[in-house]
């Protein structure tokens, strides 16, 4: 590496140390078309900070998910006078944070202080393993919490009785349904919002712009509707359940007339599937009466076939 006046020249070994990226993958950037040639000098190939900001780049679109197909085609549009820098504020945008939340360290004595007094190394590794903790590099009783909502909503959990691993169970199913719902919303938001930008060519500054703005506009919309349907859907259910437990055990009032009888859980859940919840009672009432009719007509048969019998009709 030398100091130049038109600024410093790298050998390939220089490059590769100041990018992080090794020489045969500089090798590669360069035979696929990503990095331009180096200046050829004597018997040596020269780099200049304009290879290793174009490295920097690609590393940064890389760790946001590009592909190196999709990367080359944004250089292109660069190096063609179109600009990068509505691309990358719009990448910027989508990859900033989706949540208001700030994230928050907690120490393995506060965890074990939340969750007990007993130390549970498989339960710390499994949160590990979900995201809930993130170790902290050279710190080993350290954790990051990403969401400390969420690990709070396990405490409040574990305190009421769950176990961890019901936890973390209820945590890996709720995960992949909720990935499911944003999925779909992000396919439709493509759609019918951001079809017109994802063209054949990337799009200008302004384009990005744009676009950008509509992420900001549209990025709590997705959290407020989950929201709303979610707590609706608690509403209902919760309604439901708890109607459904108390009449399998408690007695009804009575009504002048009528007289309640007790019936089985199992057997009202069964009446309930078959014929609907609001047409249980209706059906109980119907079948009990029409198992009286049958008995009553089988003891007036039996009666007129044996006249010497005489049988109290209910």
């Amino acid at each position: 590496m030398s100091e130049e006046p038109g600024g410093i020249a790298y050998r390939i070994e220089d490059l590769a140390h100041h990018s992080g990226a090794t020489v045969r993958t500089i090798r590669a950037y360069q035979d696929r078309g990503l990095l331009p040639r180096p200046e050829r000098r004597g018997r040596a190939n020269v780099y200049a900070d304009a290879h290793l900001a174009r490295l920097r780049q690609i590393a940064d679109l890389l760790d946001r998910g590009y592909t190196l197909a999709s990367i080359k085609e944004l250089l292109e549009a660069w190096d063609a006078g179109r600009g990068l820098g509505g691309i990358l504020g719009l990448v910027a945008e989508v990859d900033g944070p989706w949540t208001d939340e700030e994230p928050a360290r907690i120490s393995r004595a506060e965890l074990d202080e939340r969750f007990g007094p007993r130390p549970d190394d498989a339960a710390v590794a499994e949160a590990v393993e979900l995201g809930v903790l993130e170790p902290v590099p050279g710190e080993e009783e350290s954790f990051l919490v990403p969401s400390p909502q969420e690990l709070a909503a396990a405490v409040e959990l574990y305190a009421a009785g769950v176990p961890l691993s019901a936890i973390s169970a209820h945590l890996r199913e709720l995960r992949g349904q909720v990935e499911h719902i944003a999925s779909r919303f992000l396919e439709f938001t493509t759609e019918h919002v951001f079809a017109r930008y994802l063209g054949e060519r990337p799009p200008s500054d302004a384009e990005a712009a744009e676009a950008a703005a509509l992420v900001r506009r549209l990025r709590p919309l997705a959290q407020q509707t989950v929201d709303a349907e979610l707590a609706r859907a608690i509403r209902i259910f919760a309604t439901r359940h708890l109607s459904r437990h108390l009449s399998a055990g408690a007695p009804l009032p009575e009504r002048e007339g009528v007289r309640t009888v007790e019936m089985p859980g199992g057997t009202m859940r069964a009446v309930e599937h078959l014929v609907g919840a609001e047409h249980a009672a209706a059906f109980v009432a119907a079948a009990a009466e029409r198992e009286l009719q049958t008995r009553t007509l089988d003891r007036l048969t039996a009666n007129a076939a044996n006249p010497e019998t005489v049988d109290e009709l209910p």
